[in-house]
Protein backbone atom coordinates (compact mmCIF):
# COMPACT_ATOMS: atom_id res chain seq x y z
CA UNK A 1 0.00 0.00 0.00
CA UNK A 2 0.77 3.88 -0.24
CA UNK A 3 2.51 5.32 2.81
CA UNK A 4 1.61 9.16 3.95
CA UNK A 5 5.06 10.20 2.57
CA UNK A 6 4.77 8.71 -0.88
CA UNK A 7 1.33 10.36 -1.15
CA UNK A 8 2.80 13.86 0.17
CA UNK A 9 5.59 13.35 -2.62
CA UNK A 10 3.48 12.45 -5.45
CA UNK A 11 0.62 15.67 -4.71
CA UNK A 12 3.54 17.89 -3.69
CA UNK A 13 4.26 20.87 -5.72
CA UNK A 14 7.87 21.28 -7.78
CA UNK A 15 10.76 22.11 -5.55
CA UNK A 16 11.83 25.61 -3.37
CA UNK A 17 13.57 27.97 -5.69
CA UNK A 18 11.75 28.00 -8.58
CA UNK A 19 12.00 30.57 -10.90
CA UNK A 20 9.15 33.37 -11.39
CA UNK A 21 7.57 32.08 -7.73
CA UNK A 22 6.41 35.25 -7.21
CA UNK A 23 3.89 35.57 -9.65
CA UNK A 24 0.50 34.00 -10.10
CA UNK A 25 0.92 30.39 -9.73
CA UNK A 26 -1.00 27.40 -8.28
CA UNK A 27 -0.26 25.92 -5.14
CA UNK A 28 -0.29 22.93 -5.94
CA UNK A 29 0.16 20.92 -8.94
CA UNK A 30 -0.13 17.28 -9.23
CA UNK A 31 2.03 17.22 -12.80
CA UNK A 32 4.26 20.14 -13.32
CA UNK A 33 4.19 19.03 -17.37
CA UNK A 34 1.16 19.01 -19.52
CA UNK A 35 0.27 18.78 -23.01
CA UNK A 36 0.38 22.15 -25.21
CA UNK A 37 -3.04 21.97 -25.58
CA UNK A 38 -4.97 24.82 -27.75
CA UNK A 39 -7.03 27.88 -27.03
CA UNK A 40 -11.02 27.07 -26.65
CA UNK A 41 -13.44 28.05 -29.39
CA UNK A 42 -17.03 28.43 -27.98
CA UNK A 43 -19.16 26.85 -30.18
CA UNK A 44 -21.85 25.78 -27.42
CA UNK A 45 -24.83 27.76 -26.63
CA UNK A 46 -22.88 29.09 -22.86
CA UNK A 47 -22.15 32.40 -21.94
CA UNK A 48 -20.82 31.75 -19.27
CA UNK A 49 -17.86 34.51 -17.84
CA UNK A 50 -19.05 36.96 -20.25
CA UNK A 51 -20.97 39.35 -18.21
CA UNK A 52 -19.48 41.04 -15.24
CA UNK A 53 -19.79 39.39 -12.12
CA UNK A 54 -18.22 41.56 -9.43
CA UNK A 55 -17.46 44.48 -10.33
CA UNK A 56 -19.02 47.70 -12.41
CA UNK A 57 -16.70 47.91 -15.25
CA UNK A 58 -14.56 45.49 -17.40
CA UNK A 59 -12.56 44.44 -20.19
CA UNK A 60 -13.10 41.17 -22.28
CA UNK A 61 -11.60 39.34 -25.11
CA UNK A 62 -12.92 40.67 -28.74
CA UNK A 63 -10.04 39.69 -30.56
CA UNK A 64 -8.95 35.70 -31.25
CA UNK A 65 -9.30 33.72 -27.88
CA UNK A 66 -5.28 33.66 -26.70
CA UNK A 67 -3.10 32.08 -24.02
CA UNK A 68 -1.67 34.51 -21.47
CA UNK A 69 1.33 34.13 -18.71
CA UNK A 70 0.86 35.20 -15.63
CA UNK A 71 3.58 37.63 -16.09
CA UNK A 72 1.18 39.69 -18.59
CA UNK A 73 -1.57 39.46 -16.37
CA UNK A 74 0.27 40.86 -13.52
CA UNK A 75 1.76 43.87 -15.60
CA UNK A 76 -1.90 44.40 -16.64
CA UNK A 77 -3.69 44.13 -12.90
CA UNK A 78 -0.24 46.07 -11.91
CA UNK A 79 -1.32 48.73 -14.16
CA UNK A 80 -5.09 49.34 -13.60
CA UNK A 81 -4.13 49.50 -9.69
CA UNK A 82 -1.71 51.80 -10.18
CA UNK A 83 -4.49 54.13 -12.26
CA UNK A 84 -7.18 53.86 -9.34
CA UNK A 85 -5.31 53.98 -6.26
CA UNK A 86 -6.89 57.37 -5.94
CA UNK A 87 -10.24 55.99 -5.55
CA UNK A 88 -10.61 54.57 -1.61
CA UNK A 89 -11.81 51.11 -1.36
CA UNK A 90 -11.65 50.60 -5.27
CA UNK A 91 -11.16 46.63 -6.44
CA UNK A 92 -9.64 44.95 -9.10
CA UNK A 93 -11.00 41.11 -9.89
CA UNK A 94 -8.95 38.58 -12.16
CA UNK A 95 -11.61 36.27 -13.75
CA UNK A 96 -9.02 34.34 -14.91
CA UNK A 97 -5.91 32.28 -13.32
CA UNK A 98 -2.65 30.93 -14.83
CA UNK A 99 -2.78 27.27 -14.00
CA UNK A 100 -1.16 25.77 -17.29
CA UNK A 101 2.41 25.07 -16.85
CA UNK A 102 4.31 26.15 -20.17
CA UNK A 103 7.27 23.82 -20.72
CA UNK A 104 10.21 24.98 -23.43
CA UNK A 105 12.58 23.02 -24.85
CA UNK A 106 16.41 25.10 -25.82
CA UNK A 107 17.06 26.26 -28.97
CA UNK A 108 19.01 24.30 -31.33
CA UNK A 109 18.33 21.27 -29.13
CA UNK A 110 18.29 18.34 -31.38
CA UNK A 111 15.09 16.08 -31.18
CA UNK A 112 14.46 13.74 -28.61
CA UNK A 113 15.60 13.94 -24.82
CA UNK A 114 12.18 14.23 -23.23
CA UNK A 115 10.14 17.27 -23.10
CA UNK A 116 11.55 20.79 -21.80
CA UNK A 117 11.73 22.37 -18.29
CA UNK A 118 9.32 24.16 -16.49
CA UNK A 119 9.07 27.63 -17.83
CA UNK A 120 5.79 29.59 -16.84
CA UNK A 121 2.08 29.28 -15.55
CA UNK A 122 -0.47 30.18 -18.79
CA UNK A 123 -4.04 30.13 -19.26
CA UNK A 124 -6.36 29.61 -22.40
CA UNK A 125 -8.87 32.32 -22.71
CA UNK A 126 -11.39 32.10 -25.52
CA UNK A 127 -12.98 34.85 -27.17
CA UNK A 128 -15.77 36.69 -25.43
CA UNK A 129 -14.29 36.22 -21.83
CA UNK A 130 -13.84 38.44 -19.13
CA UNK A 131 -10.44 39.27 -17.80
CA UNK A 132 -10.14 41.97 -15.44
CA UNK A 133 -13.18 44.03 -13.42
CA UNK A 134 -13.25 46.91 -11.62
CA UNK A 135 -15.31 47.92 -8.62
CA UNK A 136 -16.14 47.90 -5.09
CA UNK A 137 -16.75 51.64 -4.40
CA UNK A 138 -18.14 54.07 -7.62
CA UNK A 139 -15.91 55.03 -9.55
CA UNK A 140 -15.95 57.57 -12.76
CA UNK A 141 -16.56 56.10 -16.06
CA UNK A 142 -13.69 57.87 -17.56
CA UNK A 143 -11.32 56.81 -15.04
CA UNK A 144 -12.20 53.24 -15.01
CA UNK A 145 -12.01 53.81 -19.21
CA UNK A 146 -8.74 55.00 -19.40
CA UNK A 147 -7.15 52.44 -16.70
CA UNK A 148 -8.62 49.29 -18.56
CA UNK A 149 -7.12 51.06 -21.85
CA UNK A 150 -4.62 50.80 -20.21
CA UNK A 151 -4.50 47.50 -19.36
CA UNK A 152 -5.85 45.86 -22.63
CA UNK A 153 -2.55 47.72 -24.34
CA UNK A 154 -0.47 45.20 -22.28
CA UNK A 155 -2.13 42.12 -23.72
CA UNK A 156 -1.78 40.57 -27.03
CA UNK A 157 -5.48 40.39 -27.91
CA UNK A 158 -8.18 43.13 -28.42
CA UNK A 159 -10.50 43.78 -25.88
CA UNK A 160 -13.44 45.64 -25.28
CA UNK A 161 -14.75 47.82 -22.50
CA UNK A 162 -17.75 46.42 -20.91
CA UNK A 163 -20.59 47.82 -18.03
CA UNK A 164 -23.25 46.29 -15.85
CA UNK A 165 -25.72 46.19 -19.24
CA UNK A 166 -23.40 45.20 -21.45
CA UNK A 167 -24.81 42.13 -23.33
CA UNK A 168 -23.70 38.61 -22.84
CA UNK A 169 -20.92 37.11 -26.02
CA UNK A 170 -21.19 33.69 -27.64
CA UNK A 171 -18.21 33.79 -29.40
CA UNK A 172 -18.09 36.80 -31.89
CA UNK A 173 -21.41 36.93 -32.01
CA UNK A 174 -22.92 39.68 -29.26
CA UNK A 175 -26.61 38.34 -27.75
CA UNK A 176 -28.67 40.93 -27.63
CA UNK A 177 -32.19 40.51 -25.17
CA UNK A 178 -35.01 40.23 -27.43
CA UNK A 179 -37.95 43.16 -27.45
CA UNK A 180 -41.38 41.77 -27.39
CA UNK A 181 -43.28 42.18 -30.29
CA UNK A 182 -46.29 44.50 -29.35
CA UNK A 183 -49.63 42.10 -28.73
CA UNK A 184 -52.74 43.00 -30.21
CA UNK A 185 -54.38 43.74 -26.93
CA UNK A 186 -51.92 46.35 -26.28
CA UNK A 187 -52.33 48.53 -29.52
CA UNK A 188 -54.67 50.81 -29.49
CA UNK A 189 -58.15 50.59 -31.48
CA UNK A 190 -59.14 53.22 -34.42
CA UNK A 191 -62.81 53.81 -34.89
CA UNK A 192 -64.42 56.13 -37.27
Amino acid sequence: MFSLQTLRTSVSSFPHGVRFRSQLAPRQVQHIKRHKGRVPIPIGGSTKGTTLAYGEWGIRIKGMGVRFSAKQLTTAEEVIKRKIKVVKGAKVYLRVFPDIPVCIKGNETRMGKGKGTFEFWATRVPTGRVIFEIGGTPIREELAREALRQAADKLPTIMEFITRSTPPRLGNLVLHPEVPAPTAAAQPVETS
